[in-house]
């Protein structure tokens, strides 16, 4: 079994080629549902945020798997398979590991430290799992990738003064808007993001609204927030009446077109956190438009002053994956450290009941006699099996479990499937 993953991310590709990677729940599933119809592949997650697109996979053959996701990809996007390849970071087995592990600690994130991917991943994994797409594999993988995201948080001072693209976006605007209690603004969705704004900007004293498709949730994060509530049937007055808008929606489509806008005696200032864009207008005047990819500017700034705890996280993830390597390579030994118990102990009892049939035992005796065997079959198995576990920790760790795996197979059992079906179990 190996671990790929194929990724789309803001450190390979630009905003407009992540919008043509964008999912609704529905599409999701679908993908998922796609993914496992290869014969190569047992189990997936998509991970989809503003800044990366990313599928993790469980497959038996990589270079199948890999041909398979790039097909569906390429149909997705409307690109061809070369171009993907050549744009995509492409990683398996421990390289998939560490990825995996870097993204939820946040090291690969466009800002180093935000706090939400932690979140986005769990959500992933829990929409995958919950329709039967994922099982114990990938959560394996996961559980151990939010244990080493816990240490780079506890051992680090990365996460300290914690940021978020959106919090981000809101420091942007502090630098270009005066007098910003004298302004008004709107935020358009009422996801994390939008929260995050809706708070800051509240705490700044700025007077602010919630506008969202489904007015019951709006009027939910205003009352969080001490904010207003606005009819979301109403952009069309709000791009010509507010100073500030944020917009964070799961739209497939821009909800805020030239059409909607008139000429104003005001300079509006407009952050378009979502992907795909909400927001699609030409060049306006007095209008400043900024999208997720225009932070970068900050975001570089942010890197630079957490360079030295980005370093001891790659260090704290490239330990986790030797860990989480050996801890796989302990499942291996485990089930035939037991049948090798197991055999001994059914041969203990056939030569104590054939002891007794011939006579060189008395019956009373075989209580005292299968135990006398249970404990010189535990003081021979000891360091045997304690080497196989500390063998199990090294690079020749497949060749001990192949070897043994061959020793005990016969004609009357299958330690491989035994094995195998141990860890589906476990």
């Amino acid at each position: 079994m190996h671990y790929l993953i194929v990724s789309l991310s803001h450190k390979n590709s630009d905003l407009e080629l992540r919008e043509k990677f964008t999912y609704t729940d529905e599409e999701k599933e679908a993908c998922l549902q796609r993914l496992l119809k290869s014969p190569n592949i047992s189990e997936a997650v998509m991970l989809a945020t503003c800044n990366r697109m990313e599928l993790y996979v469980c497959c038996s053959d990589i270079e199948e798997a890999t041909e398979h996701m790039m097909k569906l990809l390429a149909f997705k996007g409307g690109l061809s398979e070369e171009v993907l390849r050549k744009t995509a970071e492409i990683v398996d087995d421990s390289s998939a590991i560490h990825h995996l592990f870097a993204v939820a600690s946040s090291i690969d994130s466009m800002v180093v430290g935000e706090t939400q991917i932690a979140g986005q991943l769990k959500d992933a994994f829990k929409f995958s799992h919950e329709r039967g797409y994922s099982d114990k594999k990938m959560s394996r993988a996961l559980s151990h990738a939010f244990k080493c995201a816990a240490k780079v948080r506890n051992l680090t001072d990365i996460s300290s003064k914690p940021v978020s693209v959106a919090s981000v976006a809101i420091k942007q605007i502090k630098e270009k808007v005066q007098n910003l209690r004298e302004k008004k603004a709107l935020v358009i969705g009422v996801g994390e993001m939008s929260e995050i704004c809706a708070k800051h900007l509240v705490s700044d004293g700025v007077e602010t609204f919630i506008a969202n498709r489904t007015k019951q949730k709006a009027q939910t994060l205003a009352q969080e927030c001490n904010a207003e509530v606005y009819e979301f049937g109403d952009l069309d007055k709000a791009v010509n009446e507010f100073d500030i808008i944020f917009t964070a929606t799961g739209s497939s489509y821009p909800i805020i077109t030239n059409e909607l806008i008139e000429d104003v005696d005001f300079e509006r200032f407009w952050f378009d956190l979502a992907v795909p864009r909400d927001i699609d207008i030409k060049n306006r005047e007095n209008i400043f438009l900024f999208v997720v990819d225009d932070i970068k500017d900050i975001v570089d700034a942010n890197k630079a002053q957490r360079e030295q705890y980005v370093r001891q996280a790659h260090g704290i993830v490239g330990r986790s994956v030797v860990e989480f390597y050996e801890w796989l390579d302990t499942l291996n030994v485990e089930p035939i450290i037991k049948e090798i118990y197991k055999k001994a102990e059914k041969a203990a009892q056939e030569e104590t009941k054939r002891a007794i049939k011939k006579g060189f035992l008395p019956q009373e005796y075989e209580k005292q006699a299968q135990k006398m065997a249970h404990q010189a079959i535990k003081r021979f198995l000891h360091d045997m099996t304690k080497k196989m576990r500390a063998a199990s920790h090294e690079a020749k760790s497949d060749s001990v479990t192949g070897a043994m795996q061959y020793i005990l197979n016969d004609e009357h059992d299958n330690i491989p499937d035994q094995y195998k079906h141990h860890l589906k179990k476990d």
